[in-house]
């Protein structure tokens, strides 16, 4: 990576680098990605962060955090093979990238064990694992609450020592492609108070782009503050999404945004709701089970079945969601109590389901309080929120239904490159799953797609860009004068992008979160368009402080409006409630008589399991189209085929044979 100085173009000044690969961001994908091209040889790099310690990955987690990967404990079989077909059944799932996540994963798993993140061992050295969610074997470990928080810092710290150069507080505002490659980036510097001094320009070969996933777009949100995404940049470059409309919900605390999975729910504790007075309280969910012991068990199950399941809202767990949900839209705040037992009775637990009276009896727990459970089954998940100000022993925990995953993202090939040559999207922002997946094995994506998109790129995309290049001039110009032009339209008019984030933000989680309506999609649909289209008449800046709130608003409108786009396009589609979404549905039933017509549904059967949607824009308008999943690869194993092959580099080639 060389500094050039700096680039005056149509009128405005900006710092310039050259280098061969950029990587936008600093979470576990993108420092493994840095990490692995400087082991493979490609040692001009630079890395742009908005924010070195923010993000999913250092401020996310849960009671105890999963990474998903190939079983390496006990008696048990698994394979390869098995591993890619459990990834591959989560439906709409290419199957060349299933296989990849499941051949790598244990390499993958292993290099973070040897760089030091804490994945349990047993005095014989097997890493045990348990089972996750949709994980038929016991895949799962984990390294406590903060296990991606581990992962970044020991990536971080393996690039620090290499010496890689990391420019911090540099926002991405535009990426600089004609549509097939990529040229490079133009860069907000958001610690800059001088005009003058505003912009960054990038000159390169290949972007790595891990910018996590688009987690702006929600007001009820389990992404932790201050990470937001960049997936609208991705799409105004001309790069298709995948399977948008699958994401992953559940309950969460709102402040501080964290996961009440686990142990916070195992604990059974009370919950209520009060109005926007604080008064009236109420333990709603009694209202709705026949029993005590029903409601308890339900609560306990929430632990493990901790994402909303719209197949387990008929008759299962997941119905808890949606009675918090219906609290919500009354205008209700809805909390959890760890200071006293639901209806404050001592509990039953002969009452309990088997399976959370065992859990709770194996555990010691069958006694005291919330609290007094939670601390003596899991003392860490006090002490997250003691940490944070929160007093589980006295104070109440407010939670709200959240989006917490996004399981599309960009469309990716098995080297995780995107549909724009040399742009690679690594992390939550690729989208490699499907409608459900093994709780962890995002963790575990995020470490193969960078690695297979930085083999790739040592092997077949190095040297230096090429100067001059007409189109990166054209498309910095142009760049520069829009994004110029927009600064000083917005410095001029009263500040008013905080509000407008709040709404935008507001009706997003109302229409179109874990439960979706048709008709407010359409509706809210074309309210995003007119803003988009109207950006630069409608927003305002304060102060300079405000211009990268403006860029970040930019990106989460475009980014809706190309996922409600999706959205719409699933339901004419006469696609049905699955996954984590409830799509409400006039013809269909509802998980009780008594709930409100919004929770009546039509549940999937599979039937577009073997499809994959795919977006992109064209003139500003949504496209939508679909074809068939890519199945699981057949390749020839015989040992001697393939190692010629490997020497003669031939496991490179750009394409598969099914692409």
């Amino acid at each position: 990576m060389r500094e050039q100085g700096y680039l005056e173009i149509g009128g405005y000044r900006a710092a310039f680098y050259r280098c061969n690969t950029v990587i936008v961001g600093t979470g576990a994908a993108g420092y493994n990605a840095a990490d692995r091209l400087w082991q493979l040889g490609q040692k001009d790099i630079l890395m742009v962060t908005e924010n070195r310690m923010a993000g999913t990955s250092r401020n996310t987690g849960s009671d105890k955090q999963t990474y998903y990967k190939l079983t390496l404990s006990g008696g048990e079989g698994d394979s390869v093979e098995e591993m890619a077909r459990t990834l591959f059944e989560g439906q709409c799932v290419d199957g060349d990238l299933a296989l990849c996540e499941a051949a790598l994963s244990a390499q993958c798993f292993l290099r973070l064990a040897e760089m030091g993140v804490e994945f349990p061992q047993n005095r014989y050295g097997e890493y045990v694992g348990y089972k996750t969610d949709h994980d038929p074997r016991r895949r799962a470990t984990s390294a406590g609450p903060y296990t991606s928080r581990q992962m970044t810092e020991c990536l971080e710290q393996a690039v620090i020592e290499k010496g890689i150069t990391i420019l911090d507080h540099r926002q991405v505002i535009r990426i600089l492609s004609d549509g097939m490659r990529v040229y490079g980036l133009l860069c907000l510097n958001t610690g800059s108070k001088e005009k003058t001094e505003l912009f960054t320009l990038i000159r390169c070969q290949n972007v790595v782009y891990a910018t996590g996933g688009p987690a702006g777009m929600y007001a009820e949100s389990a992404y932790p503050a201050g990470h937001y995404g960049a997936t609208g940049l991705a799409f105004e470059a001309g790069v298709k999404g995948k399977n948008l409309t699958e994401w992953q919900y559940g309950m969460a605390s709102v402040c501080p945004r964290w996961n009440v999975s686990g142990t916070y729910m195992q604990a059974l504790p009370r919950v209520y709701s009060v109005d926007t007075s604080g008064g009236d309280q109420k333990e709603f969910l009694m209202d709705f089970f026949e029993t005590a012991g029903e409601c308890l068990s339900c609560i306990f199950l929430k632990g493990y079945q901790w994402p909303f399941d719209v197949r387990k809202a008929l008759g299962g767990s997941s119905v808890i969601d949606l009675l918090v949900y219906q609290e919500q839209q009354k205008g209700r705040k809805v909390f959890l109590d760890y200071t006293k037992n639901p209806c404050g009775k001592e509990i039953d637990f002969t009452a309990l389901i088997p399976e959370a009276r065992e859990y709770l009896e194996q555990a010691g727990a069958c006694f005291g309080t919330p609290y007094q459970r939670l601390l003596h089954m899991n003392a860490p998940a006090v002490e997250f929120y003691r940490d944070r100000r929160v007093d589980l022993k006295k104070d109440p925990l407010e939670i709200s239904l959240c989006a917490q995953h996004n399981n599309g993202g960009l469309a990716v090939n098995h080297r995780w490159q995107t549909n724009i040559e040399g742009l690679f999207a690594v992390g939550e922002v690729s989208g490699t799953h499907g409608v459900c997946r093994p709780g962890g094995a995002a963790l575990n994506a995020g470490q193969v797609g960078s690695t297979r998109a930085a083999q790739y790129i040592a092997a077949k995309c190095g040297g230096e860009p090429e100067e001059p290049c007409a189109v990166f001039e054209a498309e910095s110009e142009r760049a520069l004068q829009e994004m110029g032009f927009l600064v000083e339209e917005a410095l001029k008019k009263k500040g008013n992008m905080r509000s407008l984030w709040k709404e935008a933000s507001r009706h997003m989680s109302a229409c179109a979160a874990a439960v979706r309506n048709e008709a407010e999609i359409r509706q809210y649909e074309k309210q995003v368009s007119s803003w988009v289209e109207q950006y630069g008449k409608l927003v305002g800046a304060e102060t300079m402080a405000d211009v990268a709130l403006m860029f970040r608003l930019r990106d989460m409108l475009l980014c809706q409006k190309v996922y409600l786009g999706a959205m719409k396009d699933y339901i004419c589609r006469e696609g049905k409630s699955r996954g984590s979404v409830l799509y409400t549905d006039p013809k269909g039933v509802k998980p009780d008589e008594t709930l409100p017509e919004l929770f009546r549904f039509r549940l999937d059967e599979g039937s577009l399991g073997g499809l994959v949607q795919e977006v992109f824009l064209k003139n500003g308008k949504t496209v939508c189209q679909w074809r068939a999943v890519r199945p699981i690869p057949q390749e020839d194993d015989f040992f001697e085929n393939v190692w010629r092959d490997f020497r003669e580099g031939k496991i490179m080639d750009t394409e598969t044979a099914q692409e």
